[in-house]
């Protein structure tokens, strides 16, 4: 007869299976990347917030997505790194840190949906209704898209894992290298239809909401350019979008991946590095799609290092 431990307030956390040799570059792959998601992510937020020009819509409601970025990689990799770093390959962690953990995580994975949501919408409007852009687009709707964003994100995860709180535990051990709602009710031995449902409804909502409003509106943007004789329209909607849709097209693929992995768990390592790496790619890309390739962010970082390298070849100047 197998033994059970009641609504332990200890968990175990099965990690990634790293061989002794890879310790060290596992763990410098993984604790640059971190390092690059914060600088670059809180660089990009630094630039808007100085840079007067960038004070738009289109930046404003970008700003969304680093933010998401750093909380929901924050929350995840230096865990992980000192979880690699100890020899065990199952690791302590409370059960209100794991709750924790696994609601940041579902925020981050379902702000990225509703953040690129409204920002589909904003290009939508810039390009299919220019002449009403300023008008429909002003502060107030900035801020109304960014607390949809979020709070729809909250309510949703918020319900997602009340339903997984209130069962009764009698397991102890994560199959993930770090915690989430699906290996939270699977540590219990009660009923979870419920559970299983709402995820099911959850999951279904969110991406057909997501994919629906994605397709709907950048087809309508795909029509406009059609139709239109202004090819520097053409070309700013082309560049603009399809870094949108190419930042959207990776986390869809790496979101996708692991609601299918979870289903297989003869394939459980594929899944725990692709857990990690939906959080890591979207983190180190971001940054670098939508910055590097602005017009106006390049222009402000340009004219920062050309100020920069003026004051160290003449510093009687910023002296004076």
């Amino acid at each position: 007869m197998e033994n059970y431990t009641y609504n332990s307030c200890t968990l175990q956390v099965e990690g990634l299976k790293v061989t002794e040799v890879s310790v060290y570059p596992v763990f410098l792959f993984f604790f640059f990347s971190y390092l690059i998601i914060i600088f670059a992510n809180v660089g990009i937020v630094v630039v808007v917030f100085i840079d007067k020009s960038l004070h738009q819509p289109m930046y404003l409601l970008f700003c969304n997505l680093p933010v998401n970025d750093i909380i929901g990689n924050s929350i995840m990799l230096p865990r992980l790194l000192s979880d690699i770093l100890q020899s065990s390959s199952v690791h302590i962690i409370s059960y209100y840190e794991c709750v924790i953990q696994a609601f940041t995580s579902h925020i981050y994975a379902t702000t990225c949906h509703t953040v690129l949501m409204i920002m589909a919408f904003d290009r939508y409007v810039a390009i299919c209704n220019p002449l009403r852009y300023a008008a429909i687009m002003t502060n107030k709707m900035v801020i109304k898209l960014t607390v949809s964003a979020w709070g729809v994100a909250f309510v949703l995860v918020g319900i997602l894992l009340g339903l997984t709180i209130r069962l009764n535990r009698c397991r102890t051990l994560i199959t993930n290298p770090y915690c989430d709602n699906a290996s939270l009710f699977k540590l219990s031995c009660e009923n979870v239809s419920i559970n299983n449902a709402y995820g099911l409804a959850f999951t279904v909502v969110l991406f057909t909401g997501s994919i629906g409003s994605t397709v709907l509106t950048y087809t309508k943007i795909t029509v406009v350019c059609l139709m239109s004789t202004n090819k520097s329209l053409n070309s700013k909607a082309l560049k603009t979008c399809s870094t949108h849709l190419f930042a959207y097209l990776i986390m869809l693929s790496s979101g996708m991946l692991i609601i299918i992995l979870h289903r297989f768990p003869q394939y459980s390592d594929y899944r725990k590095l692709s857990a990690i790496l939906f959080h890591i790619i979207p983190g180190c890309l971001n940054p670098i799609i939508y910055g590097v390739q602005s017009k106006e962010i390049r222009k402000f970082l340009s004219q920062s290092l050309q100020l920069l390298n003026t004051n160290k070849e003449n510093p009687n100047i910023s002296e004076k």
